[in-house]
């Protein structure tokens, strides 16, 4: 089994800016689902890096940790990276980088501009200070709406939603071995400041951030 690894394009820079002036979201490259990397190889290479150095990273990397998160794998059904009990997809899924905060749109392979700036610092002080959230080149954040399962599944919605995002986690993790990034999951942090910031209500629960980057020196 291989793991797709992305090129080394110019940084990212998505163009907050661009984007919101022009109203429509910033699509990403296509991902790539072929790579020298090994499955094998990037499980037993997986670690929890929490020093990062500076740089952005690429918007082919910032495509293939999207995707490996919740991207469609299957357009005619609308199947996704990361399995869903019942096919239900509640989780959402946001990027908090340099140039703003964004909300990845899984059927467009795109990012939809929620607020245009830096809020790493934010973010990191929403999650209890933890210092890789504010280094990292990009966080990923997930949030799940457990009212799209719970017609379905009841009172075990919460439990199903729970595992979900523990799928999409490990994705990532993986993905971010396989282009040779570091990559750390954080839990611990504010669920009212996290809504707040993201600009989302009550019906979505804040479930986990990935920091991702680039390793420093030694890491």
């Amino acid at each position: 089994m291989t793991v797709a690894v992305g090129c080394q394009d110019a940084p990212a820079d998505l163009g907050a800016e661009t984007v919101a002036a022009q109203g429509e979201p910033a699509t990403l490259p296509t991902p790539r689902t072929k790579g020298p990397l090994s499955l094998e190889t990037a499980i037993s290479q997986r670690r929890s890096h929490r020093d990062f150095a500076p740089g952005a990273l690429t918007p082919q990397e910032l495509a293939q940790l999207t995707w490996s998160a919740q991207g469609i794998t299957d357009k005619e059904r609308g199947l996704r990276a990361a399995p869903s009990a019942g096919g239900l997809y509640p989780l959402e899924l946001y990027v908090v980088d340099a140039k703003g905060i964004w909300h990845y749109e899984p059927s467009k392979n795109a990012l939809s501009l929620i607020t245009a700036g830096d809020h790493r610092a934010e973010l990191m002080q929403i999650g209890v200070g933890q210092a890789p959230i504010g280094a990292a080149a990009v966080n990923l954040v997930f949030t799940g709406v457990i009212e799209r399962s719970r017609p379905r599944y009841g009172d075990r919605a919460e439990r199903y939603v729970q595992i979900e995002v523990g799928h999409a986690a490990e994705n990532v993790l993986l993905q971010a071995t396989a282009l040779g990034l570091g990559a750390v999951p954080i839990a611990a942090f504010d669920d009212d400041a996290f809504r707040k910031l993201l600009r989302v209500g009550e019906e979505q629960t804040p479930l986990y951030i990935i920091s991702v980057g680039r390793m420093a020196t030694g890491a």
